[in-house]
């Protein structure tokens, strides 16, 4: 019996470009930075652009708000807003907040944006990827602007594929983690150079913490271009090192732990296990788990501990919710040294659970 369908096959070559710009205090009155991106789609056109922003921002830099405004005032013939910015919270919790999904949305659709205008979001990860997914999903898909505020942001979530300097202690801190994680899965070089300036780094001394995340930066970004899987469709993903337990203890902790918090934790596990499993020696080990806590990392969390009526861990659902969220495969990235990954299908239970015991009884 003849085929009743009939299939055309044209194939379409599409060029991105990843463009990474790094500057200070963009929204100085003598900063063009961004005004260098914010171009018209035709000639003549005056841009319009909605901004979006950290609620957190306002403590570390009073007057915030207002400063942005002053910006867009100060360069009205060639861009300007397409209506006040908009303050939203931040944190992990955001992402799971359907209300302030359709804020962003609302907001959007009442600025009359199109896709000649821009969308700029200022802010940590959390609130990149929630407002980077209401711009991708409202008109086909509108620009966008990511500024980063966070160290942690700025050296990963920012620069990849999901949709400044920090105040706290504790979020500058945590900028390192995603550094230090990229070194060990891509660039032992890396990783030296971190080493070899724990103390410095540990105080945030400028030179070499702006040259850790600027480096992490790069990284992120280069392996996005280069590995073959720039929109993560396939199973293997290296620069999710340590996070199948990370994404389980944020939520155990009700996102008390930050995501680079938990993620130093979920390396430690990890670290433990590739040594377990004679992946790792003993004083590479050592050594890596050393550096982390110079840098002030914290490498254990009682959240590890936390059991399920049936006695179990309950940290152990992380790997099957990984395995869920990479399709059904599960693929661990491991490392045999600084810079030598490969990566793992399965994981024994027993052995996770016994190095979790180490890992509390040598850093709880």
């Amino acid at each position: 019996m003849p085929e009743s369908f009939e299939t055309l096959s044209v194939p379409i070559t599409l060029r991105n470009e990843h463009r990474l710009i790094f500057t200070r205090d963009v929204f100085a009155p003598e900063n063009f930075a961004l005004a260098k991106v914010l171009t018209p789609r035709e000639p003549g056109e005056q841009v319009r652009a909605l901004v979006f922003w950290d609620r957190g921002l306002e403590a570390a830099f009073p007057g915030f708000g207002p400063r942005i405004s002053a910006w867009f005032a100060a360069r009205g013939e060639t861009v300007r807003l397409a209506a006040a910015p908009i303050v939203l919270d931040g944190g992990e919790r955001a992402k799971n907040d359907f209300a302030q999904l359709e804020r962003v949305w609302q907001s959007i659709e009442q600025a009359g944006l199109c896709r000649h205008s821009y969308v700029v979001v200022v802010g940590g990860g959390a609130l990149l990827d929630l407002v980077g997914f209401a711009a991708a999903t409202a008109h086909r898909g509108i620009p966008l602007i990511r500024l980063p505020s966070t160290s942690l942001s700025q050296g990963d979530g920012g620069v990849g594929v999901q949709n400044g300097v920090n105040f706290p202690v504790r979020e500058r801190r945590v900028g390192l983690v995603e550094a230090v994680k990229v070194a060990l899965i891509r660039d032992a070089a890396f990783f030296e150079f971190i080493a070899a300036r724990v103390q410095p780094l540990s105080v945030f001394a400028l030179e070499p913490f702006e040259a850790v995340i600027r480096e992490s930066a790069r990284q992120h970004m280069e392996h996005i271009a280069t590995s073959g899987d720039p929109f993560e469709r396939g199973s293997a993903r290296p620069l999710d090192f340590g996070h199948w337990a990370a994404h389980k203890l944020e939520q155990l902790s009700d996102f008390a732990l930050s995501h680079g918090e938990a993620v130093a934790v979920g390396m430690a596990v990890d670290l433990l296990y590739a040594k377990a499993s004679g992946l790792l020696t003993v004083a590479t080990t050592d050594r890596i788990l050393g550096v982390m806590q110079q840098l002030g990392l914290t490498i254990y969390t009682p959240f590890l501990d936390l059991r399920g009526p049936d006695g179990r861990r309950r940290v152990l659902e992380g790997l099957e919710e990984f395995r869920e969220h990479l399709g059904g495969r599960l693929s661990i990235p491991m490392i045999r040294a600084p810079g030598d990954r490969l990566e793992v299908h399965e994981m024994d239970l027993a052995r996770v659970d016994a190095v979790i015991d180490e890992l509390r009884a040598a850093y709880g």
